[in-house]
């Protein structure tokens, strides 16, 4: 054969082996070799092949989409051994996505794609869409009658109902399946570690250890089950580590050790964690030399780039979105704070804050983001602290500033990230967002039929949710995600003087709260002990409108004690005080609280805050710098009023106060069986005074709060996909301002659902209300507003108003009658209203006097013109 020839063949073969290769053959070969030698290149050419698929023209058949399931699965795996924790996610989900759109069939998606991402999920906090996988691969398991897929997804649900504070939910769970399903050892022992780690959280210390010894007795005999059987040593000993019983605790840990090291083929991940409970232990029995070099560990094993330098702390920009990475500089802080080396201490946060930064990146829903917030509270209170103690030490004004600012940045962080987001993000996303809220809600409706529920119609509901989170997410990829910028101190001191107002803001914190007073152009600092008992039983008081009237004096001395534990300015040096509460402070009628102590029994004597200031609140010092300005047109209400004649609901007074506005202004108003909910989307837009009368509820820990109109109750969530843009909105119901709490972000009320849909200025109820009082303090309240008060001079004054009216006897004066509506919002006043028409008429009878005046004048000048000429001739 000659050259020629044999160059010949060696072509023909290259074309048959390699350019003859199917698309699919391709993929395969690629997935084959990378993971026979995984590495971060191999990695890259596996996205390189991918990347060259979806860029040819030709139609995808379905065996060629199979392999980019397949393709991304294995390149998913190894992203999250790599560290790459959000790639993984991202390449987990575009396989569901390819899996679901194309109805693939004959892969197990269960074991190899949605187990690993509902983990993945719960790993980074990501609870809500955790929960929507796990229950999507269970109702797949179930349908496929696989046991053991049906436990994985059982014991993953309850991880997701342990870190989102629903302990006795997963309690129920995993009890109820021991109970009732034919369970191997394997996977009884599976159920009890992990019911034993929420009898933990639950303080049943005594029934979580009877629980970990079971699964070690179940456990221990098989031989593929070393690294579980680690977890339940490694549970038992952080149980005797809590009740100071460190010489158990070490005996449990070794015994975890050695179960540990029996698999070679540790996840780096996994190593991190098993090392970061040994630093934590050594930590807690005061060993901080041990602490410290199994932190060391942790980084290394984490950061391959990591070295050990002079301040221990791995560089910024090595980091990633890894909750173990986030606990271990969280306990290197701690151990900076044992050494005396406080700023060391806030470098190691400052970076926690920035892994904490990531995984809020990754999140789409409502409650995911609200739930991680709580790390966030923890380490801001700490760094709080820090910041106190070195000023006290020092004395420089930087630290109480930087101790704001922190406080700052926990504040209604989803809600003012959400307002951001929407005047920024395309048509496209917010249809996206309006439809993930309707599933939403869907979801939340069929599940408050408890019993009754139909499985199919939520898991089907759930499915639909999470397509469109996977398609949102492609969308946010696209956009650049900016980095919350810090609040302007300059700005809010002048802003303040402005106003002429002083500004109060609370952080609720597990030991402690703490005051931040800004006034004058500077901030102090107050750390004041927690008094829940007594917050709570003031609190109290407005649960029962005869309560206060029954124990008047009690009131007056209780309403003392929490006003000057507050520490409430005392001097009135500014006429407005705006109040940013935080924790159960949320629930707190500061007006209500008295100034002085007296005897008397007549409400109107009494000594408030009222008498003090004009109270105006805010869920953060950001959102009242940065509120949008009032519209200066005339005032046009939208204005509902169901009134629910001759049912159980009734609201006879209701029609006095649509009288009292319709007095007052002009507007669109619906009685009656008009209103409802369609006429109110339907005339909301462009209104710049909403006033709904009727009837919420605050709801309870499983159903939602929600606000009734004539046909049909509507859940706070449904409220999120409006689009407003009013002056004000009046929350004229009981309980309008009360739902499940969450430090910082506030309660999830009938509120906050109008403040998500864009009302920034809001007058809303914190108790059940009175629908007469209710009539009588709204007459006032407009009337104050037609004479331009600002809203929050217009709330005050109502209040006022309303204790010195005679015609209110002296019981329905109560604090509890007046003090149930806070106003939320700006200072601002409403620009007067312009008369056009009389403008335009003063110009034309200006201009014609000027007109009289200058032909009187020109006629004047000409005679005295004339007379000096003829006396000069006279001369």
């Amino acid at each position: 054969m000659n050259l020629h020839h044999l160059y010949g063949f060696i072509f023909l073969f290259l074309c048959l082996n390699v350019f003859g290769q199917s698309q699919e053959d391709k993929i395969y070969n690629a997935v084959d070799s990378f993971t026979a030698n995984p590495s971060a290149e191999a990695l890259q050419n596996l996205r390189n092949i991918e990347s060259d698929f979806w860029k040819s023209a030709k139609t995808k058949t379905k065996d060629e989409l199979l392999a980019i399931v397949i393709l991304n699965c294995n390149k998913a795996y190894y992203e999250n051994q790599f560290g790459q924790n959000l790639d993984a996610v991202k390449s987990y989900e575009k396989a569901w996505m390819i899996y679901q759109k194309n109805k693939l069939k004959n892969y197990d998606i269960i074991e190899f794609c949605l187990k690993p991402l509902g983990n993945l999920y719960t790993v980074l906090g990501d609870y809500e869409n955790a929960e929507n996988t796990i229950k999507q691969y269970y109702f797949i398991a179930s349908q496929e009658k696989n046991k053991s897929q049906k436990t994985a997804a059982i014991l993953n649900l309850s991880n997701v109902y342990q870190n989102t504070g629903n302990v006795y939910k997963a309690i129920e769970l995993i009890e109820k399946t021991i109970q009732t399903e034919k369970l191997s050892a394997v996977e009884k022992g599976l159920l009890l570690n992990n019911l034993g780690t929420n009898y933990v959280l639950s303080s049943k210390k005594a029934e979580a250890e009877t629980s970990f010894l079971k699964a070690v007795s179940l456990l221990k005999n098989d031989k593929s089950q070393t690294e579980t059987l680690a977890n339940a040593y490694r549970n038992l000993a952080q149980l005797k580590v809590d009740q100071n019983d460190f010489k158990k605790a070490s005996e449990f840990f070794e015994k975890a050790k050695t179960e540990f090291n029996k698999n070679p083929k540790r996840e780096p991940r996994k190593i991190g964690q098993f090392y970061y409970e040994a630093a934590f232990i050594a930590f807690s029995e005061g060993n901080i030399v041990d602490a410290q070099q199994n932190l060391e560990i942790v980084f290394k094993t984490l950061l391959p780039s990591y070295s050990a330098s002079k301040n221990r702390l791995p560089n910024g920009n090595s980091l990633y979105a890894e909750t173990v990475l986030l606990d271990a500089l969280d306990l290197q802080a701690l151990i900076y704070l044992a050494e005396n080396q406080p700023k060391n201490a806030l470098k190691s946060y400052e970076l926690s804050f920035k892994i904490e930064e990531m995984i809020q990146s990754l999140l789409v829903y409502e409650n995911s983001k609200i739930i991680t917030q709580v790390r966030n509270r923890s380490r801001t209170e700490k760094c709080i602290e820090i910041y106190l103690s070195l000023f006290e030490r020092e004395r420089k004004m930087n630290y109480i500033e930087s101790a704001f600012l922190l406080s700052e940045q926990t504040k209604s962080v989803v809600l003012k990230k959400h307002l951001k987001n929407i005047e920024t993000i395309s048509r496209e996303e917010k249809l996206i967002l309006q439809q993930l809220q309707n599933w939403n809600t869907a979801i939340l409706k069929e599940q408050q039929k408890l019993e009754a529920a139909n499985i199919s119609k939520i898991n089907e509901a759930v499915k639909k949710q999470n397509e469109l989170m996977l398609l949102l997410k492609t969308k946010q990829n696209k956009t650049d995600q900016k980095k919350n910028s810090e609040l302007d101190l300059t700005k809010l001191y002048d802003k303040l003087k402005k106003d002429n107002a002083a500004l109060v803001e609370y952080f609720f914190g597990s030991h402690c709260i703490y005051n931040f007073i800004l006034e004058n152009k500077k901030i102090t600092l107050h750390k004041i002990e927690t008094a829940d008992k007594e917050l709570l039983s003031f609190i109290d008081f407005f649960k029962d409108p005869s309560a206060i009237a029954n124990n008047p004096k009690k009131y007056n001395a209780l309403g003392n004690k929490i006003y000057k534990k507050l520490q409430i300015p005392k001097v009135e040096k500014h006429k407005n005080l705006i109040l940013v509460p935080d924790g159960i402070l949320s629930f707190l009628p500061f007006e209500a609280l008295i100034s002085e102590t007296s005897n008397t029994t007549n409400f109107t004597k009494m000594h408030y805050l009222l008498d003090k200031f004009d109270v105006s609140y805010n869920n953060s010092a950001e959102l009242y710098l940065n509120t949008n300005p009032l519209s200066n047109g005339k005032k046009n209400i939208l204005g509902l009023f169901p009134i629910f004649e001759k049912t159980n609901y009734e609201l006879p007074f209701s029609k006095n106060e649509l009288q009292s506005i319709k007095h007052n202004f002009d507007g669109q108003f619906f009685e009656n069986k008009n209103a409802d909910f369609s006429n109110f989307k339907n005339s909301a837009i462009g209104k710049s005074i909403i006033h709904l009368s009727t009837h919420a509820s605050s709801g309870d820990l499983e159903t939602p709060a929600s606000i009734k109109f004539y046909d049909q109750e509507v859940l706070f969530s449904e409220l999120y996909n409006l689009q407003l843009n009013p002056d004000l909105v009046v929350l004229s119901a009981c309980e309008t301002g009360i739902g499940k709490l969450y430090k910082g972000e506030g309660a999830l009320s009938v509120a906050r659902g109008f403040q998500f849909a864009g009302a920034q200025n809001l007058l809303f109820s914190l108790w059940n209300v009175n629908d007469y009082t209710t009539s009588v303090f709204m007459d006032y309240f407009y009337k104050e507003v037609k004479h331009n008060s600002s809203f929050a001079q217009a709330t005050a004054n109502a209040k006022r108003e309303f204790l010195k009216d005679e015609n209110v006897p002296n019981a329905k004066k109560s604090p509890y009658y007046w003090s149930a509506f806070v106003y939320y919002g700006t200072l601002e006043k409403p620009e007067k209203q312009t008369n056009y028409i009389l403008y335009i008429i003063s110009f034309l009878a200006a201009i014609g006097l000027f007109l009289v005046f200058n032909h009187y004048r020109n006629g004047k000048s000409s005679r005295n013109s004339q007379n000096r000429e003829v006396q000069k001739n006279k001369v």
